[in-house]
């Protein structure tokens, strides 16, 4: 078994911001030449997570008012007190939607629908570089 393991460089705007690497991250796959396998797409940090969406306005605005809804910005978070950077609803909103996701390949081609693309969601009150690793393992 060959593990691959490459770097992804975003600047982000935070507040919940949708970025679409499907296109990168299948190009990662493309350029290892291995035929089969699993990719997973992860981002260290406490404040991003990573999932599938149909990326498109109307949904990438309603996973906003989602986020919103379920961990609203506006309301006391310990965290806050604790350390007074106002970014404790980015850590809950995170942890909830998780820092990774695994992807199968087959024929050097991401077994994803349609409709499904790759998403890192940074959710940190201030814009950031994030780094995504993208880690292959196959033959």
């Amino acid at each position: 078994m060959t593990v691959i393991t490459r770097r992804l460089t975003r600047k982000t705007r935070g507040h919940s911001q949708m970025l679409d690497i499907t296109t990168d991250v299948a190009g990662i796959v493309e350029l290892s030449g291995m035929d089969a396998g699993m990719v997973t797409v992860f981002i260290p940090g406490a404040t991003g997570g990573v999932t599938t969406i149909e990326y498109e306005s109307g949904l990438v605005s309603d996973m906003e008012r989602a986020f919103e809804t379920l961990a609203p910005e506006n309301i006391p978070y310990a965290h806050n007190e604790r350390w007074g950077d106002g970014n404790g609803h980015s850590h809950v909103r995170a942890a909830m939607l998780g820092p990774s996701l695994s992807v199968p390949f087959s024929g050097g081609q991401m077994i994803l629908g349609t409709w499904q693309q790759i998403v890192v969601v940074d959710f940190d009150n201030r814009p950031r570089r994030r780094e995504i690793v993208v880690q292959l393992m196959g033959e």
